[in-house]
């Protein structure tokens, strides 16, 4: 009992150290602090919710109803097919402004779009997003119409046309560097461009730390604008007092900004996290471990304040091997560690009720999408062992030997996971229970979130346990399978691959109807179980607490499975 009393006071001290709280402040938990705010190279979740409040794009999701609606579009945009083009033209809300009051234009735009193409940015994430726009067009009688010229047409392109952050050109780039470019010069990335000065003098800044945490620069066209970033502690934002959209028509629910402060409390332990909850330092707090989210719900005191959420997420836990290691290289070694992961298990001990299975990266909730007659790994020691022979494993008294490179090697796995995550602590230690059945020794290594990110972008792993969030509109997964992301640093970090695979996810983002997407996606389903290097186990339900004193939260799957920014607080 001391040591939850003085974890309450570290606690209410912490809340203590910042300005006083307001009536419609809300306050949320967030897991880590975001190594950067860069609304280019962002790398969390966490980062992510914080980039949407302060920046927009043409389009966005309106967790009121999932639906894909204009943000700093007026409407969506106008599709004209020519031969194997397709252009897409956008009109840019008449009040759109930047947070100095000047007008959100084409021209910034088109300079978002050349920093996602232009090499030496760290940009390798949202890069393969927008390949397909070949070109854009720009009306001199209009600077808020702007057009994308894209190669080929997908039902796709309309979502990601409008689907990344639109920056501030007088900010980002107040010395015009990428003003003598234009988009088609970028598409390619030529070794001449990576020589060029203004480039590297453009990438050099942009990928600097001021634009990862200084408030004067990361200023956007959203609601919010960053108050104070107390590293470790929190992430304040405030409201803009004279936001352009609060003159927008009463129809235009989905663009809002109400509660006068949102604030990030940075609180990496859940024990610490339900602590603060409990004593009503958080009104929200997302991602609660199952055993106390069912104690929450029988708690009526809680739920007096409180109410519980549970929605379907788009978020899904998976196991990824690194296959360019000999002892990995043989897909039937990699199926027998997946016939070792008892699933069912993993998920009764970690998520109880709260996940549903699944054989691949498309959630099942998108039943057009998803392989439902492609079988999920069957937990069995005997098919592990039979695969194990297969691919020139013998068994011996302490385990399995085999020659690799004339060297001949023991059958041991490491598995990583995030420092302090106990789903993949357990997920973990259930493996190795596994394991130690087929005869495998598993050691088990717990590494910094960060650390584990870089380690896996190395290749310095060799198995681990991740998750990745989608949503039910864009099916691109070039940058984690295509051989093309596959070298240090990028997203390919299994390396998986093959030229098959590569034509069809190059085909997934060209078909040009949705039966066409859903073949394709479901082909690549059964490449990726059938190499089995990244092993997809179930989607997760998420487990909210949200303080009834605000209403309009709209809960959804979609992430981060609440509107924040739509907060009202309730008249008492």
């Amino acid at each position: 009992m001391r040591f939850f009393a003085l974890l309450l006071v570290c606690i209410l001290l912490s809340f203590c150290s910042q300005q006083q709280r307001q009536p419609d402040e809300v306050r949320v938990r967030l897991e880590a602090d975001p190594e950067t705010l860069n609304p280019v190279s962002y790398n969390s979740s966490g980062g992510l919710q914080i980039i949407n409040l302060l920046f927009q794009s043409l389009l966005g999701a309106d967790m009121a109803d999932a639906e894909l609606k204009p943000f700093l579009a007026a409407s969506m945009p106008a599709v004209t097919k020519q031969d194997s083009l397709t252009l897409f033209t956008y009109q840019i809300r008449q009040e759109a402004r930047w947070a100095n009051g000047s007008p959100v234009t084409a021209n910034d735009v088109a300079f978002s779009l050349k920093v996602l193409k232009a090499p030496l940015v760290n940009n390798e994430g949202l890069k393969p997003q927008v390949e397909f726009i070949k070109d854009i067009r720009l009306t001199t009688a209009n600077n808020r119409q702007i057009t994308f010229v894209c190669s080929g047409y997908s039902p796709e392109m309309e979502l990601l046309t409008g689907d990344f952050f639109i920056l501030p050109e007088y900010l980002f780039d107040p010395k015009g560097l990428l003003k003598q470019f234009s988009v088609k010069d970028l598409n390619h990335n030529a070794p001449e461009l990576q020589q060029n000065k203004q480039l590297q003098e453009f990438a050099t800044r942009f990928n600097s730390v001021d634009f990862a945490k200084n408030k004067d620069l990361l200023k956007g066209s959203g609601g919010y604008e960053l108050d104070s970033w107390v590293s470790g502690q929190y992430i304040t934002l405030k409201r803009k007092e004279n936001w352009w959209a609060k003159t927008l028509d009463t129809t235009v629910k989905h663009l809002t900004a109400n509660p006068k402060r949102i604030s990030f409390q940075v609180i990496p332990e859940h024990a610490t996290a339900l602590l603060a909850l409990k004593s009503k330092q958080l009104d929200v707090l997302e991602g609660i471990p199952v055993a106390e989210f069912n104690q929450l719900q029988k708690d009526k005191n809680f739920r007096q304040d409180y109410a519980l959420h549970t929605p379907d997420t788009y978020e899904f836990v998976y196991t990824g091997l690194n296959s360019r290691l000999p002892k990995f290289s043989d897909k039937r070694t990699r199926q027998a560690i997946a016939h070792l992961l008892d699933v069912e298990n993993l998920m009764a001990v970690t998520q109880e009720n709260y996940a549903t299975r699944t054989v691949g990266p498309v959630p099942p909730s998108v039943k057009e999408l998803y392989h439902h007659q492609l079988k999920p790994y069957t937990y069995s020691v005997q098919k592990a062992a039979d695969l194990l022979k297969a691919a020139g494993w013998t068994k011996e008294k302490d385990g399995w030997y085999k020659s690799l490179n004339g060297i001949r090697e023991k059958l041991t796995i490491e598995i990583s996971y995030r420092a302090g995550n106990t789903i993949y602590e357990n997920s973990c230690a259930i493996f190795k229970q596994s394991a130690a059945k087929a005869g495998i020794p598993v050691t088990i290594q717990a590494v910094e979130g960060a650390l584990l990110s870089q380690k896996l972008r190395e290749h310095d792993f060799e198995m681990a346990f991740r998750s990745l969030n989608g949503n039910p509109f864009i099916f691109n997964f070039k940058p984690l399978f295509h051989t093309s992301f596959a070298a240090k640093g990028n997203l390919n970090f299994t390396g998986f691959g093959t030229p098959e695979s590569d034509k069809v996810l190059d085909l997934i983002n060209q078909a040009n109807t949705a039966q066409e997407k859903a073949m394709h996606l479901k082909r690549l389903q059964e490449m990726l179980h059938e190499e089995a290097a990244f092993i997809s186990l179930y989607y997760l339900k998420d487990r909210i607490a949200i303080h009834k004193r605000f209403a309009n939260t709209k809960v959804s799957g979609l992430m981060p499975n609440y509107d924040v920014s739509a907060f009202l607080l309730k008249e008492q």
